[in-house]
């Protein structure tokens, strides 16, 4: 018998960590750390386990690679993904769009909205295992593709029962920067919405309005020569072309939290030099760790949520697409609402491990 047990992910934005029994195999999918500082992997999440799978890059479902390393694991991830795990790693490519057969088992996966190289799963056991990992279908910068049917299902719940969509989170967006003077800093992952608010900033304001730090340029160069973006995110080369010395109003730096890289140095310097808060911002769009909450209380800080993962009405369509008789509402705080949801055809488990 099969069965998926949900270790961690659950009641937070915590680290992501689910467990696979197939009958014959046990399986960590993703082994994440954070998003806050004392939001720690486990070493235990490992006992027993054959192999890791990563859905993406994301510190919250990689950040604990490197225990899966010592341990000596196969690490399954895409070509992309693999890419920030230890130069060590065991890795095993997966398709970004495609199927393998492991150990008897087929696993689909497909690109998911979400960030460069990311993927959900799809495990063909018993009717069926559709683990989202982080997942939007709003995206213009990255493709999304549609999963088969699973009777179980564990997806992202980020947002909880928010209903916004993104066309609501861009006018937002575009009201508060009418309302602020000065330069705006946007941090970011440059993996994930990097090449998003770049996109929609260069259509508004003009590719000259807009730089990006050398870790965003070389995230979205490496995006567009892979393939893994949406139609029409091609338009944003010009932007790969601007100097790091060039004028902007509006910056893209790592990191998401401004705790370190460019984005920490331009609130360092702006605070010592008085301009935070007069003609220079910080607009954070993403969750945000305590660090990052502590200049959004200062003068000069902000907040606009950017949708990176699915509202309710997405949550819904999904688990109804995918024909889903069972599913875990994972990385939200109060999973629990979701068991009064009555938006849902499909009964809610949280930590319980549930046969396939």
């Amino acid at each position: 018998m099969s069965t998926i047990t949900v270790l961690s992910g659950i009641g937070d934005k915590g680290p992501a960590a689910m467990r696979l029994d197939t009958g014959r195999r046990r399986w960590l999918l993703d082994c994440g750390f954070g998003p806050e500082a004392n939001a720690n992997f486990d070493p235990a999440w490992l006992e027993g386990a054959d192999a890791v799978f990563v859905t993406h890059d994301h510190i919250d479902h990689i950040g604990g690679a490197a225990y899966a390393v010592e341990a000596g694991l196969p690490i399954y991830a895409t070509r992309r993904t693999a890419q920030a795990l230890p130069p060590s790693a065991r890795v095993q490519e997966l398709p970004e769009q495609g199927e393998i057969l492991l150990d008897g088992v087929r696993l689909t996966t497909g690109r998911n909205g979400h960030a460069l190289g990311g993927v959900w799963f799809h495990f063909d056991l018993g009717g069926g295992l559709f683990y989202s990992g982080d997942w939007s279908e709003e995206s213009a910068w990255f493709a999304f593709d549609a999963p088969p049917p699973a009777e179980t299902a564990i997806i992202d719940c980020s947002y909880h029962l928010n209903p916004v969509p993104q066309a609501q989170r861009l006018a937002d967006l575009d009201a508060l920067i009418d309302r602020l003077e000065g330069q705006i800093l946007l941090p970011v992952p440059p993996s994930g919405r990097a090449g998003e608010l770049a996109l929609h900033l260069m259509r508004r304001f003009g590719p000259e309005a807009v730089l990006l730090d050398p870790e965003c340029a070389a995230a979205l160069r490496a995006a567009l020569a892979s393939g893994g973006v949406a139609p029409g995110a091609q338009e944003i080369a010009p932007l790969l072309e601007r100097g790091p010395l060039d004028a902007a109003r509006f910056l893209i730096c790592d990191t998401p939290n401004a705790d370190g890289g460019a984005a920490w140095a331009y609130v360092r310097a702006w605070r010592e030099s008085g301009r935070l808060g007069r003609d220079a911002h910080v607009i954070f769009t993403g969750h945000m760790t305590a660090h990052a909450r502590g200049i959004e209380a200062v003068e000069g800080g902000h907040f606009c949520r950017w949708n990176v993962h699915p509202p309710l009405p997405d949550q819904i369509a999904m688990i109804r697409r995918l024909g889903a008789k069972r599913f875990a509402p994972a990385f939200c705080t109060l999973p629990e609402d979701y068991l009064v949801e009555p938006g849902f055809d499909a009964q809610v488990f949280l930590h319980e491990t549930v046969a396939l």
